[in-house]
């Protein structure tokens, strides 16, 4: 490839014997070469491995334009976006031309003079792979001129030409993007003549501009992006468009909390300062999976709306920031994440959700705090004994001990802000929550996990627990009916 680059003008090219493509043609041929090899391609993209990838290697074999279609958050643009790893690292092009044009295939008449009367003196420059992708988010106010082209009166005025002359036509985005690839994002919301411009260019590969009888044989790989037409309601995809676009493939969201988390874990800002001093167990990153999962089957948010990975990307940042504050207000040298810090979450999830009509009755905060509870819940059952099945008394109870420890009177008030040493004499309290979570054998630190525990045993109905801004109070279960039904009154009177 070195050797290459040092090559100047099409006669070097030609005694090189280098070989031009098509663009669809160079992205088969590679990924060809790459299946072949085993190359690892798209990295970063989990879960997709046997659903939405071999259904694009398919496309791309089949020389296909593709229009990748799912809900916000499913890794559409960044699929887009990585299969530029398939094109050469660099392409020859003329140089002094508007357009990044094939030396051998010229496709302009100022190109097609210029390769006429300098031949193989014709001088070229190297294009790099990452110049070779443009991308547009489509939006109601875009024009065909700002796509295809347009006559530019400053130009003839200036060259002096006729507005009959090709040479005044300024190009728009998508002949720019001559041998590349070229995406347009939410193409729904592209207007419906907007759409019908595209035709020819998905299927006689040409462009028209103002009537002109200007044929430009534009090679391009188009990549389309959409939500399911009927969540974005701001338009839709004209049938005829959706028929020239070769593949239509449906992007998920992650199937499983083990993908969830690498999403996640992969995509969230944190310092290397939070790595070194913040420790979260899988436990907690379960946890904070989980709240996407039980969202996304919410009955109080729009399901059509979808609930993107950005949801829980976010979870987990103030997670580790909130854990953060805690160790630094306590001048710690790391903070452990508890299982309260889950509330720390709370405005992430506030801005990420579209509620429907019952969710806007219970208001964002409530839908939020809700979500927070049932994941804790899940993460209990998925690593204690169900407490249900105790409830006959064919055998021990586990968790009697520690009910009858707040029956008894006793309450556990765990603040956000509390130390570690704080923390751990307060659980330390309870008689037989630590012995309970010994006998499980579950992993690292013992005392998220002893809070866990409680949080279970409130969302089962066995204990009581209030929160409030700072602090969570646990307790006896009927204290807390109790104390329920004094506010109320209060609030009535």
């Amino acid at each position: 490839m070195q050797r290459l680059l040092r090559l100047s003008t099409l006669g070097a090219l030609k005694r090189e014997g280098y070989r031009t493509r098509s663009v669809k043609d160079e992205l088969r041929e590679n990924l060809i070469e790459a299946l072949r090899n085993r190359k690892p391609l798209f990295q970063g993209i989990h879960d997709y491995e046997d659903t939405v990838l071999p259904q694009l290697y398919t496309a791309i074999l089949a020389k296909h334009n593709i229009l990748f279609l799912g809900l916000r958050g499913q890794a559409k643009t960044r699929l887009a976006r990585q299969i530029v790893e398939l094109l050469d690292p660099y392409i020859p092009a003329i140089e002094g031309v508007e357009l990044p044009e094939d030396p051998f295939h010229p496709i302009t008449p100022q190109a097609q003079a210029l390769v006429e009367e300098a031949g193989d003196e014709t001088p070229i420059y190297w294009i790099p792979r990452e110049a070779r992708y443009t991308e547009k988010l489509a939006t109601p106010d875009v024009s065909v001129a700002d796509l295809i082209g347009d006559i530019d009166p400053i130009k003839a005025a200036t060259l002096k030409l006729p507005y009959a002359d090709p040479r005044v036509i300024h190009y728009g985005l998508i002949p720019r993007s001559h041998r590349g690839i070229f995406v347009i994002n939410e193409l729904p919301d592209l207007q419906p003549k907007i759409q019908v411009a595209l035709f020819n260019l998905l299927q006689e590969r040409d462009l028209q501009i103002r009537g002109y009888k200007l044929r430009l044989p534009v090679d391009i790989q188009f990549i389309f992006t959409a939500n399911p037409e009927d969540y974005t309601q701001r338009g839709t995809i004209v049938t005829p468009l959706k028929d020239r676009i070769g593949s239509q493939i449906l992007t998920h969201y992650p199937r499983t909390i083990e993908a969830s988390r690498r999403i996640t874990q992969q995509e969230a800002s944190i310092t290397p300062t939070q790595r070194e001093r913040i420790k979260i167990s899988d436990m907690m990153c379960n946890i904070i999976e989980r709240i996407g999962f039980l969202a996304r089957e919410s009955e109080h948010i729009d399901p059509k709306s979808g609930v993107s990975a950005r949801l829980t990307i976010s979870a987990y940042e103030c997670v580790i920031a909130w854990a953060e504050q805690r160790m630094l207000i306590n001048q710690e040298e790391t903070a452990v994440v508890r299982p309260m810090d889950i509330y720390a979450s709370v405005p992430a999830i506030a801005g990420k959700v579209e509620l429907v009509y019952e969710g806007e009755k219970e208001g964002i905060q409530a839908v939020a705090l809700y979500l927070c509870h049932r994941a804790l819940r899940e993460e209990f059952l998925a690593n204690f004994p169900a407490p249900d099945k105790f409830k006959r008394g064919t055998q021990p109870n586990p968790y009697q001990p520690i009910i009858d420890w707040f029956s008894g009177g006793n309450q556990l008030i765990l603040s956000r802000e509390m130390s570690e040493a704080s923390y751990r004499r307060e659980l330390d309290r309870i008689p037989h929550l630590r012995r309970l979570v010994e006998s499980l054998n579950l992993p690292d630190n013992p005392y998220p996990w002893m809070e866990l525990a409680l949080h279970g045993l409130a969302e089962t109905s066995l204990i009581g627990r209030t929160l409030s801004y700072k602090q969570m109070e646990f307790k006896d279960i009927l204290g807390d009916l109790l104390s329920r039904k004094e506010d109320e009154e209060e609030e009535e009177d």
